[in-house]
């Protein structure tokens, strides 16, 4: 059932991606062993869950919302999430947006920061499931840059 949730995508173990999963997929998240849900989401009730907190809490797993305006991306946004990411290690994260397009964008980055990926494995994660609007191909290399600087 985890592979009925929108864009799911298992990247390995550690890592799985998707869109919104309803409350029966987010059991099948909680069975598949992920013990942390971060939402990248807005709170807007056409693409959320009621109360996705606390299903995900009844389910024993962790949650961590990290609101990511689609419009407008930030390094910041970025930042807490790869610094949820990192301190879950080396529980299994489960990750999820709208649609996954947010997610993607955020795992691409992580891949190539923290993951060893290259830069090419990135972008093609990138652009797996869509093709990125200006707003957010900015976003990505502004970030990609950003984080080349930081040690």
């Amino acid at each position: 059932m985890i592979e009925e949730i929108r864009n799911f995508i298992a990247l390995d173990a550690a890592y799985g991606t998707a869109g919104q999963p309803t409350e029966e997929q987010l059991q099948a998240v909680a069975r598949a062993g992920y013990q942390l849900v971060i939402n990248l989401g807005l709170l807007d009730p056409k693409y959320c869950l009621p109360d996705e907190a606390g299903s995900v809490a009844r389910l024993n797993m962790q949650y961590r919302h990290i609101p990511v305006d689609f419009q407008n991306p930030t390094l910041d946004d970025f930042l807490a999430f790869r610094d949820a990411l990192l301190a879950a290690r080396p529980r299994p994260v489960f990750v999820h947006c709208a649609a996954n397009y947010r997610v993607s964008c955020f795992m691409s980055l992580f891949g190539e920061r923290d993951l060893g990926w290259s830069a090419q494995q990135a972008e093609a994660h990138f652009r797996r499931l869509w093709s990125p609007n200006e707003v957010w191909s900015r976003f990505f290399e502004q970030t990609r840059l950003a984080l080349r600087s930081m040690p």
